[in-house]
């Protein structure tokens, strides 16, 4: 299975929440790479040439689709008045952010994930050699 290697791709666009203003759109890559079969990227526009990437777990995603999930810097839960919109809050250093964004779209990417790696099966794509040679460094001497 590591060498079928597969990355799937989605865009979309979610609405980026601030108080006393309407909400701004966002054109969003969600990426899912068996390479790293346990993470999702979301990369969100910043401007003509610029994208913002936030990693996080798939089963973080998925728990967000029906309650509350996450407890650092990224949270994801179902709005509170719209079943259909899943609100996504990211913390850094640097800022914090809400989006919102289509419930049916990010489940719909999330299956696809699940028929390319089915949930509980991610350890069969990791490859620890590889994982241990990128974490540790190359010179001992």
């Amino acid at each position: 299975m590591r060498n079928d290697h597969v990355t799937l791709r989605s865009t979309a666009v979610f609405d980026l929440l601030a108080p006393q203003t309407p909400a701004v759109p966002v054109q969003v890559e969600l990426r899912y790479d068996t390479r790293d079969p346990y993470a999702v990227v979301a990369a969100f526009r910043t401007g003509r040439a610029g994208w913002v990437e936030w990693v996080f777990a798939r089963d973080l995603l998925a728990d967000g689709l029906i309650a509350h999930a996450g407890e650092g810097d990224v949270s994801i839960r179902p709005a509170v008045d719209d079943p259909e919109v899943v609100a996504i809050e990211l913390s850094s250093p640097s800022g914090h952010a809400v989006f919102e964004a289509s419930a049916q779209e990010l489940a719909d990417f999330l299956d696809r994930t699940y028929d390319v790696v089915v949930p509980g099966n991610e350890n069969l794509w990791v490859n620890v050699d590889d994982a241990l040679t990128r974490l540790l460094p190359h010179d001992l001497s």
